[in-house]
C-alpha cells in the first residue's frame, strides 16, 4: 500500500510539524507533500526530501509564504496523489484540500479548521489592525472566500480526526462532520522530572498576537516581586520587550534543553492562550511543573485544575491581568496541593507511543473495507462492515 503524507507548509518545527513527525514514523516509507518547505532542521520530516507546490518557487516565499493564502487552495488541489492508496494529511490551513478519488481513503487530522477565517475571524483582523477601512474590506472578502472553500474540501475526507474535544466541537461547527479525538503526542522521553522549584515562573511560546505573552508579561510586571521568564521569539518581541518590568527576564529563542531545563525548575508554567491542545501545557507537566491556565481551549482537556484531587494546575477564566494575578495567588495559596509526580503521571497520558497505537489502531480499523473494495471489488459481502452487507446483497 502506498502512503503520502501531506502538511501545510513547512517553515518552523512547532507542535503541529512533532505531530507530522510522529505521523512519519508510523508510515516510515509514505511520501511527503507541502505547499512551501524552507525547514533547515529535518527532523521533523525525518530527513525525507518533501514534495512541494508552485508557490515554493514564488517570490520571497521564504519570508512572506502566508501572503500566498489566497493561491494555497489553487496549490494544494494540484498536487497529484492518484498513485497512493493512503493519503493522511496533518493540516490547520490547506493540507485537507488534496483531491483523492473513490478507491483512496483519506485520514485527515485536523489541528484546527482554519482558525482566522472562522470563529477568530474578528480578533484576527483586530489584531492585524484590519478591522476598519478598504484593506479591511478585501480582507473579509478573502476570509469569505477561503472560509467557503475550507468547507467544501472537508467533504472530500473519508475521516476526520480532531487533536482535542475543543477542536472536534469546532470542526463540528464548521463542517457538520463529527471527529475522533486522538490527542497530539507529546516526546516525554527527554523530559524528567524537577523536584526542586526555584522561585521563578516560566512562559514559552512563539510570540504572536493570540498566544497572549504581553498579557502574562503585563500582569507579572504589576507584581515586581515575582520573577518571570518568557522563552520564545516572533514578531511580538518588540512590542513585549516595550512592557515588561525589570522582574521579567525575556531569552528569546532557545534549543530545547535550555526550554526543558526552566521547565524542570520552575515554580509554575503560565499559559494564556486559547489553544486548540497546547503541547507546551503537556511539556511542562511532564517535567513535573503544575501550570497556570486560561480556562478555555485544549488545556481545560490537558490540566487537571483545582478544586479536583490530585491537580496540576490553576484555570483563570478571563484573559485579563487581575484574573491572570487571582489564579497566581490561589495557585501560591495552595502549592501544598501540587505534586510533580503527579503533574509528570496526566502528562503521560498524552505520549507518542500513546499517539502512535492510537492512529494506527484507527487507521487499521477502517482501511479493510476500502482494501476489499479496491482489490477484491468482488468479494463475499461478508467481508463488507455490517451497515453496508444489504446494500451490497441488493446492488447489481
Amino acid at each position: 500500500m502506498k502512503v503520502a503524507i501531506v502538511h501545510d507548509w513547512l517553515v518552523v518545527s512547532g507542535g503541529a510539524e512533532k505531530v507530522l513527525k510522529n505521523i512519519i514514523e508510523c508510515f516510515p516509507d509514505a511520501d511527503v507533500f507541502s505547499v512551501v518547505d524552507f525547514l533547515e532542521d529535518r527532523e521533523c520530516v525525518k530527513g525525507k526530501s518533501v514534495n512541494t507546490s508552485f508557490i515554493q518557487k514564488m517570490p520571497f516565499a521564504r519570508r512572506r509564504y502566508r501572503a500566498y493564502l489566497p493561491l494555497m487552495p489553487i496549490a494544494i488541489e494540484q498536487v497529484d496523489l492518484s498513485g497512493y492508496d493512503l493519503v493522511i494529511s496533518s493540516s490547520h490551513a490547506v493540507a485537507k484540500g488534496v483531491l483523492t478519488g473513490p478507491n483512496q481513503v483519506h485520514i485527515s487530522y485536523i489541528h484546527s479548521p482554519i482558525r482566522y477565517a472562522w470563529d477568530l475571524q474578528h480578533q484576527y483582523l483586530r489584531e492585524s489592525h484590519l478591522d476598519r477601512g478598504l484593506r479591511s474590506a478585501l480582507a473579509r472578502v478573502l476570509l469569505h472566500y477561503i472560509r467557503g472553500w475550507d468547507s467544501r474540501s472537508a467533504n472530500g475526507v473519508d475521516h476526520l480526526v480532531a487533536n482535542s474535544q475543543f477542536i472536534a466541537r469546532r470542526i463540528r461547527k464548521a463542517y457538520q462532520r463529527e471527529a475522533t479525538v486522538i490527542y497530539p503526542p507529546v516526546d516525554l522521553a527527554n523530559m524528567s522530572i524537577g523536584t526542586e522549584k526555584e522561585d521563578f515562573y516560566v512562559t514559552a511560546s512563539r510570540m504572536v498576537p493570540y498566544k497572549r505573552i504581553d498579557l502574562i508579561v503585563q500582569a507579572f510586571s504589576q507584581t515586581p516581586e515575582r520573577k518571570l521568564v518568557v522563552i520564545g521569539d516572533g514578531p511580538e518581541m518588540k512590542k513585549i520587550k516595550a512592557v515588561a518590568g525589570d522582574n521579567v527576564k525575556i531569552l528569546g529563542h532557545q534549543p530545547s534543553d535550555v526550554l526543558v531545563d526552566h521547565l524542570r525548575r520552575a515554580r509554575a508554567f503560565v499559559f494564556a492562550a486559547e489553544e486548540d491542545f497546547g503541547i507546551s501545557v503537556v511539556e511542562a507537566q511532564a517535567c513535573g511543573t503544575p501550570v497556570i491556565a486560561f480556562g478555555r481551549g485544549g488545556a481545560l482537556e490537558s490540566v487537571v485544575g483545582l478544586p479536583l484531587e490530585r491537580p496540576t494546575g490553576v484555570f483563570f477564566g478571563e484573559q485579563s491581568t487581575a484574573s491572570l494575578l487571582e489564579a497566581v495567588i490561589r495557585f501560591e495559596s495552595n502549592a501544598a496541593l501540587f505534586d510533580a509526580r503527579a503533574c509528570r503521571k496526566n502528562a503521560e497520558r498524552f505520549s507518542s507511543e500513546n499517539f502512535k497505537k492510537a492512529l494506527m489502531g484507527f487507521v487499521d480499523a477502517r482501511l479493510p473495507y476500502a482494501c476489499v473494495e479496491q482489490f477484491l471489488p468482488y468479494a463475499p459481502s461478508q467481508s463488507l462492515p455490517a451497515e453496508e452487507r444489504h446494500l451490497a446483497d441488493v446492488a447489481p
